[in-house]
């Protein structure tokens, strides 16, 4: 199956751009491969933006990568743990190679480690001083290209 990579990290961006959080853009862009509507993609990975929750902890871009990575080689049995581990380290590497963290406040240049739970207005602003959609992107094309390696690799 043949994926358009940018194609689907553009969407990601759209929904990132449109409101969703980071996790669920780049979850959400991908759903349907894996027979998922977006608004269930949606809703599952909605806690986990912000850094998980706005904890500021791991990036919510790299975590819809990882959600993604589930759907991708689902961990359906306990024995099958470690290929799902894996693919989510891949990504992880990648991710950092290409930004220096996959750690949301690390990535934002924050010097503190939780926000408030309600996040600001998305305005021009605000998308001015965040890398948060490019981050989106890139963490859309990761896992796009990871996904259509796995998927080359699999029709042989």
């Amino acid at each position: 199956m043949e994926i358009n990579v940018e194609e689907r990290a553009s969407q990601a961006e759209t929904y990132f751009r449109s409101g969703y959080n980071c996790a669920q853009s780049v979850y959400m862009a991908f759903s349907d491969l894996y027979g998922m509507n977006p608004k269930m993609a949606g809703i599952i990975s909605a806690p986990f933006g912000g850094g998980m929750g706005r904890l500021r902890e791991v990036c919510g871009a790299c975590t819809g990568m990882f959600l993604v990575a589930g759907l991708q080689l689902p961990a359906d049995e306990p024995s099958k743990k470690g290929d799902s581990y894996k693919l989510v380290q891949e990504l992880a590497e990648e991710f950092k190679a290409e930004n220096g963290s996959i750690i949301c406040r690390e990535l934002l240049g924050l010097g503190h480690k939780k926000d408030e739970p309600i996040a600001e207005a998305r305005t021009e602003a605000y998308y001015k001083k965040r890398p948060c959609a490019e981050l989106v992107h890139i963490a859309a094309t990761i896992v796009g290209k990871k996904i259509q390696s796995i998927n080359d690799i699999n029709e042989k």
